[in-house]
């Protein structure tokens, strides 16, 4: 009876918390639904839905005569020009409200097909729980980000051939939503191919008559225009933005940016878009066999972005469609694939790759590199695989008891005794840096604000009897040597030390590195906050104190100029100091971690390097150093409080302290994953 009531009380549980995260994800999709929604709308009329300019003149009048091409900006088929004037003039007659929730809807339906859709065996929660999270990973891609604000179409033919390929019945009316989806975007057309052969031919020989019969409707209306796009234009390339611009996301554009044009590139691009062909088209049918057809429709649709003349931006939906398939036979590596798509999905390249020269081809080309990987490359798992539903399970350590009863806060938060998946990890570091970087750039406050809260930070100071700054400043200045020393340490060791550590901790110490790295990132996102509310001007950019910017040289304070990195650093970002921040995480993590003395020694020199070194500069207060150490001691103590303590329970507890830790990962009991 005991075990009965214990069930019953389990399964509410768990129901009701299945409730919540129900509840939690429609509401994350409603808010982004909304802010997208509010975001076109708060634009005026004229900059909002600007690719409507297309059917719409001069003073809002709609423009029905003349070519679709003559403004270059429509880049449709004929049969798109024929089917969205009439939806133009809807438009432009509600200033495009009507339009832009029709988006709206077309953006939910795709989400409520691609939920239903997932290869099976799916349960029915997480078909539940997959709606609003495909919804919400909907509404953050660029393409229908640049749907919603240029008021494109080109999310209609996704929609078309998911409801061919899943909603309706008959292989016929499969067969003619595809047709009228290639009328609209003609690549499409390669799902007749899929369908032919998977067995549907009658669904291919109807996409294929459908889209025949649409393009010649299109014809007999609009010849010039049919003529202008098939034959002038081939298919459309070369219509709208410039081809080789980074807009266009397809080996045509790629090879151009690459330098190759003329019959050399049409022929290494035909080359190119054969194989692409052949490869996707093999890979899509033996998964849609295997039954993950959604996956198919993915691969399939990347074929179509890569192998298209143009592929902009809004037209590359497809693409998030791959984060279906799963890759990898460990649980650690079975996320890597969904984040480096949605990443790719959702992320400039900027802020997913380094910005250095010999990255630019692969930065430039994200998207297209996502979609050939995905078509072309990675190998998706079978559903017959034993590692498709039960992947090789992560090993958990085993946290020491906390000193409380309540810590930790999220017991779910297990250290992985095995390394975590090093490209995944990489990439998070690379964008959450990027994140912060655009954040602390964006966090201005003021010159006057700045300048006051600097005053308020001297006053202090002075009432302390700790305003060392300018007497170290001018000291330092006096020893040119100490001079070149300070300037060479505060430019030079701020990302190296930290990354050498973590990279350390990542390959000797895997059950330490989480826990270090999530003391950073806490420390880290505090900073932000004092960033955004107490802008602080440093004593180098402080009128009429006579520092000395031993770093940038003596500047016009009126207008200042510190170089490359005056464009992404905000100047005002003192308080508190990551610079001592992050050589005081440095060294509190060679000290509780090294084995050695004079390892634990040498860990400290770096802190006090660089608090002389911030000072010396004028380029932070005394109390900017402090302010690092407040962040740092919050960001550990966070990592306490959510995640327990960092030691790993030993069993029989009779080693050493000095031998613990290597054994913790040798020896340490683990938990499977839950399954």
């Amino acid at each position: 009876m005991a075990n009965a009531e214990h069930s019953v009380h389990g399964s509410a549980t768990t129901d009701s918390r299945m409730g919540a995260a129900r509840v939690a994800l429609w509401l994350v999709a409603a808010v982004l639904a909304i802010r997208q929604t509010a975001a076109v709308l708060r634009q005026p009329p004229g900059e909002r839905l600007t690719d409507l300019e297309t059917w719409i003149g001069e003073n809002g009048v709609l423009r029905l005569k003349g070519s679709l091409y003559d403004a270059d900006k429509f880049t449709g088929t004929p049969f798109a020009g024929l089917v969205l004037k009439p939806l133009a003039h809807s438009a432009e007659k509600s200033l495009g409200v009507a339009w832009t929730f029709g988006t709206l809807l077309l953006v939910v339906g795709i989400g409520l097909v691609v939920a239903r859709a997932l290869p099976g065996p799916v349960s029915r929660r997480s078909t539940v729980l997959a709606t609003p999270i495909a919804i919400s990973l909907l509404m953050l891609s660029l393409p229908v980000r640049n749907s919603f604000y240029l008021g494109q179409t080109s999310i209609i033919p996704v929609l078309l051939v998911l409801l061919g390929c899943f909603a309706v019945r008959g292989e016929r009316s499969s067969g003619v939503l595809i047709g009228v989806g290639a009328a609209l975007q003609p690549t499409v057309l390669l799902f007749a191919p899929l369908f032919w052969f998977t067995g549907r031919r009658r669904a291919a020989v109807t996409s294929a008559g459908t889209f025949a019969l649409c393009s010649g409707l299109a014809w007999a209306t609009l010849p010039s225009d049919s003529w202008t796009y098939w034959v002038h234009h081939v298919a459309g390339a070369g219509l709208g933005a410039s081809p080789d611009g980074l807009a266009n996301q397809s080996l045509h554009g790629a090879l151009l940016r690459f330098g190759l044009e003329g019959p050399l590139e049409i022929s290494v691009y035909v080359a190119l878009a054969v194989a692409v062909c052949f490869v996707g088209l093999r890979r899509a049918v033996r998964y849609a066999e295997d039954g993950q057809l959604l996956l198919a429709v993915a691969l399939t649709g990347c074929v179509a972005v890569a192998v298209s003349p143009t592929a902009w931006q809004h037209q590359l939906l497809w693409v998030l469609l791959a984060v279906v398939g799963r890759v990898g036979k460990r649980a650690s590596d079975r996320m890597l694939w969904p984040v480096l798509i949605i990443l790719a999905m959702t992320l400039p390249g900027k802020m997913l790759l380094p910005n250095m020269v010999v990255l630019y081809p692969v930065r430039d080309n994200v998207l297209l590199t996502a979609a050939l990987a995905a078509a072309c490359a990675v190998p998706f798992l079978p559903r017959t695989s034993p590692y498709f539903r039960r992947p090789v399970p992560t090993r958990y350590a085993i946290p020491a008891p906390a000193r409380w009863s309540r810590v930790p806060l999220l017991p779910y938060w297990r250290r992985v005794i095995s390394r975590p998946n090093l490209l995944l990890e990489l990439l998070v570091i690379r964008v959450g840096y990027s994140a912060y970087s655009h954040i602390r750039a964006a966090a201005t406050g003021g010159v006057a604000a700045a300048e006051e809260h600097g005053r308020q930070i001297f006053d202090i100071e002075q009432a302390l009897g700790i305003d060392v700054e300018h007497w170290i400043n001018h000291a330092v200045v006096k020893a040119k040597w100490a001079e070149a020393f300070f300037d060479f340490y505060y430019t030079s060791f701020h990302f190296v030390v930290p990354l050498t550590i973590l990279g350390v901790l990542y390959a000797r110490r895997p059950a330490d590195y989480r826990w270090a790295r999530a003391s950073l990132a806490f420390a880290t996102l505090l900073a932000l906050l004092g960033f955004w509310l107490y802008p602080l001007a440093p004593p180098r950019l402080m009128p009429g104190m006579d520092y000395i910017d031993t770093v940038h040289g003596p500047q016009d304070l009126a207008n200042p100029d510190y170089g490359a990195m005056t464009a992404v650093t905000n100047q005002y970002a003192a308080m508190p100091s990551l610079h001592f921040g992050w050589s005081l995480w440095c060294g509190l993590v060679i000290l509780v971690l090294a084995p050695k003395l004079w390892m634990k020694l040498l860990g400290l020199l770096h802190p006090l390097f660089t608090v002389c070194a911030i000072v010396a500069t004028a380029n932070h207060w005394v109390l900017d150093a402090a302010g690092g150490a407040a962040v740092v001691g919050a960001g550990f103590g966070l990592t306490y409080l959510l995640a327990g303590r960092r030691q790993l329970r030993l069993p029989g507890g009779a080693l050493p302290r000095a031998r613990a830790d290597a054994a913790a990962q040798a020896e340490t009991p683990v938990a499977a994953a839950p399954k």
